[in-house]
């Protein structure tokens, strides 16, 4: 089992440190589709995941795969311009380093993004569902492992783990703009394989209202760390046996035709989020 200790954190951070030398507010992960978002970020700095000891290297289309630090609507940000997945070969721990790293570099708000599959039948491909709850269907946890008690408890209490005060700010930046929200249950799985029919209407039986390959484990990692937490879908897809088959490309086809909407969506909780 691969694990990250504190002091390999550490370094990964005075890297980060050494080039983004402002205090940050806001920690961002841009999913598939999603990345051109930090392009429009003032005073940007970018360092690719390369350049940083230890950390895991993206593989997947749509991921460019580095940190650009800089200042959105007036509030300094840390954005992953891409993740990387447990599917892609990585432990958990490996999955959810950005996320203890982005906690070092002293950022306590995180919005997690991502491309998701529509599980409940009354969705369509282009809508945004803020993540109300998750469940982790990964078979796996990032806190599995080695204790650290400067990382927070152990056992990490789930009961709000995306940020009530954090939804209703994106509730009310989504009423002013005009852009239709859904609210529902995100179900994290590994893939890489898309799901089957028969998991599909699982996962609806279930409660699950869309369903990925990330997040979860981000999720998990920012409530240890004592991150507030907003989690939000681009529904890319309806799920196996809903629509027509489905393929990677049009995941990134659906993030790009939604990508403006969707980035001023998030300028507007960055906003809001400033102005606390």
């Amino acid at each position: 089992m691969i694990q990250i200790s504190p002091q390999e954190i550490e370094s990964a951070a005075n890297v980060l440190r050494a080039r983004i030398n402002f205090p940050l507010q806001v920690g961002i992960v841009l999913g598939s589709g999603l990345s051109d978002m930090a392009e429009r970020a003032e005073k940007s700095v970018a360092v690719p995941y390369a350049a940083i000891p230890g950390f895991p290297q993206s593989t997947v289309e749509g991921h460019v795969g580095r940190f650009v630090g800089g200042f959105i609507e007036e509030a300094s940000v840390l954005m992953m311009q891409g993740r990387v997945h447990y599917y892609e070969g990585y432990a958990m721990q490996q999955v959810s380093f950005g996320i203890r790293l982005m906690a070092a570099l002293g950022v306590r708000t995180l919005i997690l993004t991502n491309a998701a599959g529509a599980v409940n039948m009354g969705y369509k491909p282009g809508d945004f569902m803020l993540i109300q709850d998750h469940i982790n269907f990964m078979s796996a946890n990032p806190l599995i492992g080695k204790h650290h008690a400067e990382w927070g408890e152990r056992f990490v209490d789930q009961s709000e783990t995306y940020t009530g005060e954090l939804l209703n700010r994106a509730r009310g930046v989504g009423k002013a703009l005009g852009i239709p929200l859904r609210e529902g249950v995100y179900a994290g799985l590994t893939g890489p394989t898309y799901e089957t029919p028969a998991e599909i209407r699982m996962l609806r039986t279930l409660g699950a209202d869309a369903c990925g390959m990330s997040t979860v484990p981000e999720a998990i990692v920012a409530r240890q760390c004592g991150m507030r937490v907003l989690g939000i879908s681009v529904i890319t897809n309806m799920g196996a046996g809903i629509a027509a088959p489905l393929h990677h490309s049009e995941v990134v086809e659906i993030a790009e035709k939604r990508k403006i909407d969707f980035q001023n969506f998030l300028f507007g909780i960055i906003r809001s989020i400033n102005a606390e």
